[in-house]
């Protein structure tokens, strides 16, 4: 019998990212407190820019954003959000969103994996990705629950199980 597998990725959808965005524009276009204050998100190359004419403001268009990022099912561990920045009279916050696993990152959790995870069980990366594989499905399933309960600080997707 072959060996089962899942792969462990760190990836984000990126039509939920823009819809995500296009709602938070809605939002800051409609509400009475970003009136008149230069309030805006948008894309910039691969960032997202946001810009308001307070410092204030400017972090309440980046909680609208996350907000609108968790309805969507996008953890916020994917957001690299910059500090606000002065420029000119405008605030501005430059933010991208990560994704792949760094070979850092990978080499933790495949030792986490050899570490407390049932012998038997095999963690190699590949690129961004590390592909998990085992005989046992009951392995695998019990790894996928202890990184589930580990907390990382990037965000963790189990794909391609069979």
């Amino acid at each position: 019998m072959a060996d089962s597998s899942f792969d462990i990725v760190s990836k984000v959808e990126r039509q939920e990212v823009d819809n995500a965005l296009n709602q938070a524009a809605k939002e800051i276009s409609q509400r009475y407190d970003f009136k008149n204050v230069g309030a805006s998100i948008a894309w910039s190359g691969e960032k997202i820019l946001m810009e308001a004419n307070s410092e204030d403001r400017v972090n309440a268009i980046l909680d609208v954003f996350q907000s609108k990022l968790v309805k969507r099912g996008i953890s916020l561990k994917a957001l690299d959000a910059g500090e606000p920045q002065l420029s000119g009279k405008e605030y501005k916050i430059f933010a991208s969103i990560e994704e792949g696993i760094s070979q850092d990152n990978a080499k933790k959790v495949a030792k986490i994996i050899r570490d407390e995870g049932p012998k038997g069980v095999k963690a190699q990366v590949q690129g961004e990705e590390l592909r998990v594989s085992s005989k046992s499905r009951d392995d695998l399933q019990t790894i996928i629950s202890l990184l589930k309960g580990k907390d990382f600080d990037f965000a963790l997707q189990f794909v391609n199980y069979r």
